[in-house]
Parts: C-alpha cells; structure tokens; sequence
C-alpha cells in the first residue's frame, strides 16, 4: 500500500481523507501501469536501426535576461532566489 499521507507531507500538501482514498488508488493503478511495462535490455534490441533517432545540437542560449527573472521571484538575495529551509 502507498502511504499518501507521507508523500503529501514531503510534498507539503494538505491531503483529505476522501482524496487520500481516491490518491491511492491512483497512485496504486499508476504502478501497476508501469509494472506491465516491457523490460528492456542494454543492448538496444527495440531500438529500429533503419529509422535511428536524431538529437538536435545541445547549445546554451539566453532567452531572457536575469534581472526580469528575478522580478518574478517573491525574495531575492545577491541575484538569486530565496527560498524557505527545508532540510535541516
């Protein structure tokens, strides 16, 4: 069984009883989806080598610039978010 409550409290949710219910069921179904899912093996055996997949170039781009990021942002500090502790 998955505990709801738990994954609520790490993700800082406030869950109800009757959406705890419905969540693991849900959540319940989900890995039973991906539990039917095939295995795969390293060696790509489901990988079609007539049609090989084609990765576009990895570059670094700026979009935008980071002074209207921060605009966004509720708390800044030297040019970066703050954001609330949580790890102790």
């Amino acid at each position: 069984m998955i505990d709801i409550k738990h994954i609520a409290k790490l993700s800082r949710l406030c869950v109800t009883e009757q959406e705890e219910e419905k969540f693991a069921k849900e959540m319940e179904n989900i890995v039973a989806m991906i539990q039917d899912l095939p295995q795969l093996d390293d060696t790509g055996a489901l990988m079609d080598p007539n049609q090989p997949m084609i990765l576009r170039e990895d570059t670094a781009q700026q979009h935008f610039k980071r002074d209207a990021l921060l605009q966004n942002a509720p708390q800044t500090k030297a040019g970066c978010v703050v954001v609330p502790k949580v790890v102790d």
